[in-house]
């Protein structure tokens, strides 16, 4: 049982970034294919746009693997 709550709130630490990047990329991807319609010459952008709502699930994880790797954890 101890197992479980030092595992839990690394779960979470990575399920939240994730649920939300998820959300923010469902809108990106939309506004991304307009803007390149219109403008292809601004791909890079596009993948920038993409790219950055990444940045919370890898920094999720970061924190996940701090708490589960901590000493005395």
């Amino acid at each position: 049982m101890d197992q479980f709550w030092l595992y839990l709130p690394a779960a979470i630490a990575i399920a939240i970034p994730a649920i939300c990047t998820a959300w923010a990329q469902a809108r990106i991807g939309p506004a991304v294919s307009g803007m390149l319609t219109e403008k292809p010459e601004l791909s890079a952008i596009a993948v920038l746009l993409v790219a950055i709502p990444e940045t919370m699930v890898i920094l999720g994880f970061v924190i996940a693997v701090m708490m589960i790797l901590r000493p005395g954890g």
